[in-house]
């Protein structure tokens, strides 16, 4: 209860403290005005060689410039205890954002079980392991049939490289082939069929492949 009405209280001082620096000042003003009235008199007198009332005025003078001088101290006085206010007010508005922290912490840790929270982090490691383990067997898997395309690619290379080399070899048969041969289109082409399929066969053969 004394948080909620303590910043009232401040401003109220605060006010109240203005107030009483503006009357100083005006009070300040007043001596400052009656310090030069005096000044004058003093000279004034001083011309007509009247001593005894130079000597007077001399002693209100001082005493008037005491007074202004007591303006200067209550001055700083005042704005020390405003300062003071400022300063003990933010003081108050700090402690209670901290007291508000606090207790929303509190609400915080009271919700919070340490158990479970635990167990929920245990849960996740736990669960992220399986993620990866099951992660490293899809790739793993996929790898596999990557590989064994690769390996089917790989064969399929070997064959063309040999279909091809046969191929070459036929050419090179077909090329020796007698000169009337290639006269007769349909009758080259008959033979060269039939060569290139028992070359084909024995190559094969003599590779392996059946």
């Amino acid at each position: 209860a004394i948080n909620v009405f303590f910043p009232d209280i401040i401003k109220e001082q605060n006010r109240e403290l203005r107030g009483t620096q503006r009357a100083i000042s005006r009070d300040r003003a007043a001596l400052e005005k009656q310090e030069k009235q005096l000044e004058l008199e003093i000279k004034k007198m001083a011309k007509t060689g009247n001593k005894e009332a130079c000597k007077v005025l001399a002693k209100q003078l001082v005493q008037l410039r005491k007074q202004k001088n007591r303006t200067y101290a209550v001055s700083s006085k005042v704005t020390s205890m405003s300062t003071q206010t400022k300063v003990m007010n933010s003081q108050m508005k700090m402690a209670g954002a901290m007291s508000a922290t606090a207790k929303t912490m509190q609400a915080v840790n009271k919700k919070m079980d340490p158990q479970k929270t635990l167990q929920t982090m245990q849960n996740f490691q736990k669960e992220n392991m399986k993620m990866e383990m099951t992660e490293e067997m899809i790739n793993d898997t996929l790898d596999d049939i990557f590989d064994a395309s690769d390996e089917e690619e790989e064969t399929q290379d070997i064959v063309n490289q040999v279909l091809d080399e046969i191929g070459i070899e036929i050419s090179g048969k077909m090329a020796k082939a007698p000169s009337a041969a290639r006269g007769l289109p349909s009758a080259s082409a008959s033979t060269a069929a039939t060569i290139s399929d028992e070359e084909i066969e024995r190559q094969l053969k003599a590779l392996g492949v059946d």
